[in-house]
C-alpha cells in the first residue's frame, strides 16, 4: 500500500478550505449548533460499527454463548483456555494469557518482565495514553522520545539520546498499518542491554520477517476492544510471549497471585501466593465472541486492505490533504495490517467538523502527545521536545475504516473531504 508522499508547502498553500472554523462550516451548511444536515440515521456514517458482521456470525456466536451459559463459568474458564490455544495458532506465540484489556496486559508485561520502582522505560510521545500510564502503573518511570514521521512509530535513532543508567526497557508501539522500525529497535536495544516490549495492542496479524508483532522481544499485548481488527463485545486483552517464565509470571499476576490455566485448577476460594496480583482475568463472554469473530478474521483483515486502498486511490490528489498511509519498504517480509485510516490534513479541526455536520464521524488519534498530557507534568517537559510528534497530533485525523464498511459510504467521505478543501458540492 503506498501512497503519495507529503506535499511540498508551496503546492499546500495554494488552495485554502472555503471554510476555516466551526461557525462558517455551519453558516455554510445553513445548520444550527448540533444538527447534522437534515439525514436521517441510515446516512450517517459511524466511526465504527460492527452490526453487521454480528448478524452473520450469530449463530456462531450464540451457539458459543450456550456453552458458556450452559457450564455456568464465566470467568478464567474453558472457553478463555480455548481463546488462547486458538490465538497462539494463529500468532505462533509459544504463550498467550488471556486478560480484561490491552492496558492491563501491558501493566502485567512490564511486571511479569521484571520492571522495577524507578526503572524506565522509553516510549514514543505519540501513542495512546496506556503506553506511558502501564509503566507508571508498573512503578516504573516514562520517558518519552519522538517518532518516525512515516510510520508514526519509535524513531530508534532517538531511543539512544535519552537512555540513562536506570533505563531497562524500551517499548516500540505498532500503530494504525504497520509495524514499528524494528531492525531499528533490536540494534539498539542489543546496544544498551535493554529489554523490549511491544505495544502491539493495535497489530494483530502484523509480522516482521515472519515473526508476530508482540514476539521479537520478551514479549507484547494484544486488545480486543471493539474497535479493533479483533474486536470483543467489551473489554478484553492477551499478553504474547515466548518466554515461559515471563508467561507464567503473567498468568499468576492476572489472578491474584495463584498460577494455574483456568478456574478449574482452584478448588478453593482462597490459596497461598506468591507474588502480589491483581484480578484482571478475561471472561467468558468475550473469549466465546472472540472465537467466533477469529473464524474470520483473515477475510476481515483483507476488507480492510481493499478499503484502505480505495481511501488512498480517492484521496491521493486531494489538495489539503497532506499525507496518506505509506507502507515503508523494508529489507525483510513485513506484514502490514490496517487497523486505522490516518490521513495528515491542513485544518485538521475544522475538517472534523464540517464532516460531523454532514453525518461522517471521525476521531483525533491523538490530540495530545504523551510527553504534554497533564498526568505526566512531573516529568518536566515541554512543548517544541518532540517536533515530530507534535505535529502528528496537530494534523492527524482517522477515517472510518471496518470490514461492514460500504463502498458508497466510503466514496461519500471521500467526496466531503474534497468539498471542504475545493468548495465544490460533494
Amino acid at each position: 500500500m503506498a501512497a503519495s508522499p507529503e506535499r511540498s508547502k508551496s503546492s499546500r498553500s495554494s488552495t485554502r478550505p472555503p471554510i476555516r472554523t466551526r461557525r462558517n462550516v455551519r453558516r455554510a451548511a445553513g445548520l444550527q449548533a448540533g444538527q447534522v444536515s437534515g439525514r436521517s440515521p441510515r446516512d450517517l456514517v459511524p466511526f465504527f460499527t460492527q452490526a453487521a458482521t454480528f448478524e452473520a456470525l450469530w449463530p456462531l456466536i450464540h451457539s458459543h454463548l450456550k456453552e458458556v451459559m450452559d457450564r455456568g463459568k464465566y470467568s478464567h474458564g474453558r472457553k478463555v483456555a480455548a481463546l488462547e490455544a486458538a490465538l497462539a495458532e494463529w500468532t505462533g506465540a509459544a504463550h498467550v494469557v488471556g486478560v480484561n484489556s490491552g492496558t492491563d496486559a501491558l501493566v502485567l508485561l512490564l511486571r511479569a518482565c521484571g520492571l522495577r520502582p524507578g526503572d524506565e522505560v522509553v516510549v514514543p510521545a505519540f501513542s495512546f495514553i496506556a503506553s506511558a500510564s502501564s509503566v507508571v502503573l508498573a512503578r516504573g518511570r516514562p520517558v518519552f522520545t519522538d517518532i518516525d514521521p512515516v510510520t508514526y512509530g519509535i524513531d530508534p535513532k532517538s531511543v539512544s539520546d535519552v537512555v540513562t543508567e536506570r533505563t531497562r526497557m524500551v517499548m516500540p508501539v505498532h500503530l494504525f498499518c504497520q509495524m514499528a522500525d524494528m531492525h531499528g529497535v533490536l540494534k539498539t536495544a542489543r546496544g544498551h542491554r535493554l529489554n523490549i516490549v511491544e505495544d502491539s495492542a493495535e497489530a494483530l496479524g502484523m509480522r516482521w520477517d515472519g515473526v508476530h508483532a508482540g514476539l521479537l522481544g520478551s514479549g507484547g499485548v494484544l486488545s480486543f476492544f471493539p474497535s479493533k481488527t479483533l474486536g470483543a463485545v467489551g473489554d478484553a486483552g492477551a499478553i504474547i510471549t515466548s518466554d515461559p517464565q515471563v508467561a507464567e509470571t503473567a498468568r499468576a499476576l492476572r489472578h491474584h497471585g495463584r498460577f494455574g490455566p483456568t478456574v478449574d485448577d482452584f478448588r478453593r476460594i482462597s490459596t497461598s501466593t506468591s507474588v502480589a496480583g491483581v484480578n484482571s482475568k478475561m471472561d467468558d463472554i468475550q473469549a466465546a465472541v472472540l472465537t467466533a469473530k477469529l473464524t474470520r478474521l483473515g477475510e476481515d483483515i483483507a476488507r480492510r486492505a481493499e478499503l484502505a486502498n480505495a481511501y488512498t486511490e480517492r484521496l491521493r490528489d486531494v489538495p489539503g490533504v497532506v499525507r496518506l498511509p505509506t507502507i515503508v519498504s523494508r529489507d525483510v517480509e513485513t506484514n502490514p495490517v490496517f487497523y486505522v485510516y490516518l490521513i495528515e490534513v491542513e485544518h485538521r479541526d475544522e475538517l472534523a467538523a464540517f464532516l460531523a455536520d454532514r453525518g461522517v464521524e471521525t476521531e483525533t488519534y491523538y490530540p495530545t502527545p504523551l510527553h504534554l498530557q497533564p498526568c505526566f507534568a512531573d516529568l518536566g517537559y515541554a512543548r517544541g521536545d518532540f517536533p515530530r510528534a507534535e505535529s502528528a497530533c496537530d494534523r492527524t485525523l482517522a477515517l472510518p475504516l471496518y470490514p461492514d464498511l460500504s463502498l458508497n459510504d466510503l466514496e461519500r467521505v471521500c467526496e466531503l473531504i474534497a468539498s471542504f478543501f475545493t468548495g465544490a458540492s460533494p
